[in-house]
């Protein structure tokens, strides 16, 4: 409530909506007397014991466009709710019908926080659970259920004295340990944000069209991140490795078709295009050839949104 009360969740009403239900597992869903909680690596199955040099590296290459690495395959959601439904029809099995619901980042639910009450891991100065045997890098989801089960301990946090996510976030928006302004977050701006991007933050954003991992990437703990098991989490063609100017150019039947059962759909092709001319305007003040090229191909496009990030963009000069 005092998150909410700071206004930390900008355009996410969804959030004060709910109020209290979202920390009062029994009033989202009447008789809920126990909450099973569980976590999924999301990690690409061919993931380089490097992949968090590899990943920073991207940001050294300003033409290059950087989709957040839990994005870039099949939308999450429907993986692990089909799991978590799996999972009660296999505990049905053993003690009998019983009332439960699944969620997945999809309901007015305290994810981390029910993680880390339960044994998940710990809440790191991020926001975000970590595990010492898996970092961060995992969905949770969460079974309410009516039956009284044994409570697991928790775990006891492991950061120390280590700031590496604070110092390194591009925007500064981890403005205390375990406290997220997401009206500053890379995050919250290219996928929840839906007007315009503050023109300050703009410059921060770089080359991330989709989401930021700096936070993740720099963390100590995420060495022991986890490759997935499943295909789904593989990464797609033509979402890691391209070029600005390519996924500038996508049309919004391209646009739809390539991010079919992805994340990613959700933002719609117009806030797509918005947060890649701005990443455009930023590589052409990195020098990037090409940038201003391709943000001219939009500059009478339909939308004033786009429109206004174009201009922007080319409006963007070599330093020096």
């Amino acid at each position: 409530m005092q998150w909410l009360a700071h206004g930390f969740h900008g355009e996410m009403q969804y959030m004060a909506t709910h109020g209290t239900r979202r920390a009062r597992p029994a009033e989202l869903v009447p008789g809920t007397v126990s909450v099973i909680t569980a976590r999924m690596d999301y990690l690409p199955r061919d993931t380089s014991p490097e992949w968090q040099a590899v990943e920073f590296d991207r940001l050294a290459r300003p033409g290059e466009a950087i989709v957040s690495v839990y994005a870039r395959g099949r939308d999450y959601h429907k993986v692990l709710r089909n799991r978590l439904a799996r999972l009660a029809e296999r505990i049905a099995e053993e003690v009998g019908p019983f009332g439960h619901r699944a969620f997945t980042d999809s309901a007015p639910v305290l994810e981390a926080e029910l993680a880390s009450r339960s044994g998940q891991g710990w809440r790191g100065k991020h926001t975000l659970v970590l595990d010492r045997n898996a970092g961060s890098m995992f969905f949770l989801g969460e079974i309410y259920v009516d039956m009284a089960l044994p409570p697991s301990d928790p775990v006891s946090a492991h950061c120390g004295n280590c700031s590496a996510c604070i110092d390194i976030c591009p925007t500064q928006a981890i403005v205390a340990p375990r406290r997220l302004d997401a009206r500053r977050c890379i995050s919250y701006l290219t996928i929840e944000h839906s007007g315009p991007i503050p023109d300050e933050l703009r410059p921060l954003m770089a080359n991330r069209i989709y989401g930021c991992d700096d936070c993740q990437l720099i963390c100590p703990w995420n060495k022991f991140a986890k490759k997935s098991t499943l295909p789904d989490f593989d990464a797609r063609e033509g979402l890691t490795g391209r070029t600005l100017a390519e996924l500038f150019a996508w049309t919004e039947e391209d646009f739809l078709r390539r991010t079919e059962g992805s994340p990613i759909r959700r933002i719609g092709h117009e806030r797509w295009l918005r947060n890649i001319a701005v990443a455009l305007g930023n590589a052409a003040r990195a020098g990037e050839g090409g940038a201003h090229e391709a943000l001219a191909t939009r500059a009478a496009h339909s939308s004033e949104l786009v429109r206004e990030h174009v201009a922007w963009g080319l409006a963007q000069q070599p330093a020096g």
